[in-house]
C-alpha cells in the first residue's frame, strides 16, 4: 500500500498553536502585573491617607490622555487587523502606523509627567521624599515601578507593531496569514488593559 508523501516544499502552519501561546503568555503577563496590584492593595489598606495624599500630587490630566490615547489605539490596531482579512493592506498598514505614533505620544507624555515629578523631588529615596510620611515613599516607590513597568511593555508592543508594519509592507502578513498581526494586536489590548487598571490607582486614588 503506497503513501503519498507531502510536498518538498510544504510547510505546516499552527495557527491555532501560535494563539493558543500568545495567551499563555499574556497570562503570565497578567500574573506579572496581578501580583503588583496585590501588593499596591495591601500598601493602600495600610497607608489609605497617604496614598489618598500621594495621588493628589500627580497630574490627573496626562493620566487621562493617555487612558484615551491608548484606548484609541486599540481601535486602531483592531481596525487594522480587520482591515488585513478583507485584504485592504494600505488600511492596515495606515492604521498601525496610526497605532505606533499614539505609543510614541503616550511615551512622550510618561516623560513629560516624570520629569516634572522628578523636578519637584518625588522620585524614591529623594531628600525631599525622605522627609514625607512612609506612606508617600512607598505609593511613589509604586508609581515609578508599576508605570515604569507598563512603559518598557508599552515600548515592546511599539516594537512588536513595526515589525508588523514592515511585515505587512512586505506581504508577508497577508489576508489568508494574519495570526502574526493578530497576536501582535493581543499583546497590545493588554497593554491598554493595564493601563485602564493603572489609572485608577495611582490618578483618581484621591
Amino acid at each position: 500500500m503506497s503513501t503519498v508523501a507531502p510536498a518538498p516544499h510544504a510547510i505546516h502552519k499552527d495557527y491555532e498553536g501560535a494563539k493558543l501561546g500568545m495567551w499563555l503568555f499574556l497570562f503570565t503577563e497578567i500574573l506579572l502585573f496581578g501580583g503588583l496590584f496585590i501588593l499596591y492593595a495591601a500598601y493602600w489598606a495600610k497607608y489609605t491617607i497617604d496614598f489618598h495624599n500621594s495621588g493628589k500630587m500627580l497630574n490627573v490630566f496626562i493620566g487621562v490622555t493617555n487612558t484615551f490615547i491608548l484606548l484609541t489605539s486599540s481601535m486602531t490596531v483592531a481596525i487594522s487587523i480587520s482591515a488585513m482579512q478583507k485584504g485592504t493592506r494600505k488600511l492596515s498598514m495606515m492604521c498601525l502606523a496610526i497605532t505606533i505614533l499614539f505609543g510614541l505620544t503616550f511615551l512622550v507624555n510618561k516623560y513629560i509627567e516624570w520629569r516634572g515629578e522628578i523636578g519637584e523631588g518625588r522620585y524614591p529615596n529623594s531628600p525631599h521624599m525622605l522627609t514625607r510620611p512612609y506612606g508617600e515613599q512607598l505609593f511613589f516607590g509604586l508609581y515609578y515601578s508599576m508605570t515604569g513597568l507598563h512603559g518598557l511593555h508599552v515600548i515592546a508592543g511599539i516594537t512588536i507593531l513595526s515589525f508588523m508594519l514592515y511585515f505587512v509592507a512586505r506581504n508577508k502578513i497577508t489576508s489568508t496569514e494574519y495570526t502574526k498581526l493578530e497576536n501582535a494586536g493581543l499583546y497590545w489590548h493588554l497593554v491598554d488593559v493595564i493601563w485602564i487598571f493603572l489609572l485608577p490607582l495611582f490618578y483618581l486614588s484621591a
